[in-house]
Order: structure tokens, then C-alpha cells, then sequence
């Protein structure tokens, strides 16, 4: 079993930056891919980042590319998201997301755990 504790979230300006963190507890971190999806209101939870189990090959939504940075820290047991130049239309809730292999994957329904999400708020 998998444990997603994301943090970070929170209210920012517009051209602003926020980082978001996530802590894994599951003994596979360092084996399997990581992604970033994020959720606004009354839509669908959507594809924001992912990397592949060594950091290699991160790939992202055109929506963010060039603004947004994905990362992680195999020591750590954790994965970022470095946010830049934010807009008004990134205010979501973003969830972490771990496969249960070592390739990544846009698709929510290729990840087999979850975090509860964290708030990102964007003000113009």
C-alpha cells in the first residue's frame, strides 16, 4: 500500500509561483512513475506533469509547459511541482498521483494511488 501526502497548495497572484510537494510512503517510490493531475470545479480531473521512475523524460500538459516543473528526490521518497508564471485558469485542487510502474502515463486511470489534493488558489 501507497501513502500520497501532498502540501504546498494555497492563495496566489497572478505571475506568481507556489511549489507543491508530495511525500510518498510506499517502499516502491524509487521504482515506479509520478504525476501531477489537477481538478477544477465542475470539471473533470485533468493531466498536469509526470516523470518516469529515475526523473528522466518528464512530460506535461501543453496548458503549462514552459510554466510548470516537475521533479523528484529518490532519497526523499518525494516528488515536486514547481509552479511559475501562474494564471487565473491553474486554480484547482492537485493531486498527486503514483503507477504501479515504471513509465509514465497522462491517463488517470493508469495510477493506482492517490493523495487527498491540495488547494491552488489563483487571484487576478
Amino acid at each position: 500500500q501507497v501513502e500520497l501526502v501532498e502540501s504546498g497548495g494555497g492563495v496566489v497572484q497572478a505571475g506568481g509561483s507556489l511549489s507543491l510537494s508530495c511525500a510518498s510512503s510506499g517502499s516502491t517510490f524509487s521504482t515506479t512513475a509520478m504525476g501531477w493531475f489537477r481538478q477544477a470545479p465542475g470539471k473533470e480531473r485533468g493531466f498536469v506533469a509526470t516523470i518516469t521512475w529515475n526523473g528522466g523524460v518528464p512530460h506535461y500538459a501543453d496548458s503549462v509547459k514552459g510554466r510548470f516543473t516537475i521533479s523528484r528526490d529518490q532519497l526523499q521518497n518525494t516528488v515536486y511541482l514547481q509552479m511559475n508564471s501562474l494564471k487565473p485558469e491553474d486554480t484547482a485542487v492537485y493531486f498527486c498521483a503514483a503507477k504501479d510502474r515504471p513509465w509514465p502515463s497522462i491517463n488517470v486511470e493508469d495510477y493506482a494511488y492517490w493523495g487527498q489534493g491540495t488547494q491552488v488558489t489563483v487571484s487576478s
